[in-house]
């Protein structure tokens, strides 16, 4: 049985498709990432990403297709590993007028945590944000905000983790205070990460392979180091601008 646990991915994908009335939000695609792996999703603006990660969420139903985690699928087990999965985007907001800890509180309790003090302190003191827990949340500014979400993320040590721009507004020595966080929380508790972000570096740091969006669709996947000598290119970040640009100049023909 271990070893077959071992062997079911933790996110199966196929044919995935998102309509939004005529709109083709994600068209048709298919990718697994097995247990541990830490992948980039990367791609411009409306590619979608965002989509991607709120349909593995169950979030937002797919118009077609299928999604597994770890084995279950989505649609029907929601429940059974909602529990074992977090997420965090500094772009969804918190209730205002609560306190940081008494937000957290609540996401503690949501997830049926046990010591919830202490599981607090512990991501509090992790995200640097001792000095916040007693101020409302509507006062934090945006890299604080982030550090919050993070914070939330890890809450339940999630063995799936879905980071949508992670380090979005924090300043470069708590944007690499974070990541090193990340690394070291991965790394202790064998998780699975998928990270979209338009941080190339953190890319390239944090993650074995990336799948890039277009349209909608997966337009390429590999390693970071395969990408860049796929596009003759001497950075992924140089990568990222050619197919972003190409992608606009399609558009407009």
């Amino acid at each position: 049985m271990a070893l077959l646990e071992y062997a079911t991915p933790t996110v199966q994908a196929k044919g995935l498709v998102k309509k939004y009335g005529k709109i083709l939000a994600v068209n048709d695609i298919s990718f697994t990432i097995s247990k541990g792996e830490t992948i980039g999703l990367l791609g411009g603006n409306g590619a979608g990403k965002t989509t991607t990660i709120a349909m593995l969420l169950g979030l937002l139903l797919p118009t077609a297709g299928q999604i597994k985690i770890f084995g279950e699928d989505i649609e029907k087990g929601r429940n059974r590993v909602l529990s074992k999965m977090n997420f965090s985007s500094p772009y969804v907001d918190f209730p205002k007028r609560l306190s940081v800890v008494e937000n957290l509180n609540v996401y503690a309790r949501l997830y049926g945590l046990e010591n919830v003090t202490a599981v607090i302190n512990r991501v509090a003191q992790n995200m640097e944000l001792e000095e916040f827990l007693q101020r409302p949340t509507g006062s934090l500014s945006a890299g604080q905000m982030t550090r919050v979400s993070l914070a939330k993320a890890l809450l339940n040590d999630p063995e799936l983790l879905l980071l949508d721009e992670p380090t979005a507004s924090l300043d470069p020595d708590t944007g690499d205070t974070v990541r090193s966080h990340i690394e070291n929380w991965k790394t202790e508790k064998g998780a699975t990460i998928l990270l979209a972000s338009h941080n190339m570096n953190e890319v390239e740091r944090l993650c074995s392979k990336v799948m890039v969006m277009a349209k909608g669709q997966i337009i390429d996947k590999g390693s970071p180091s395969e990408l860049v000598d796929r596009y003759g290119r001497s950075s992924l970040e140089e990568v990222f601008l050619d197919i972003v640009r190409q992608e606009k100049i399609n558009r407009e023909n």
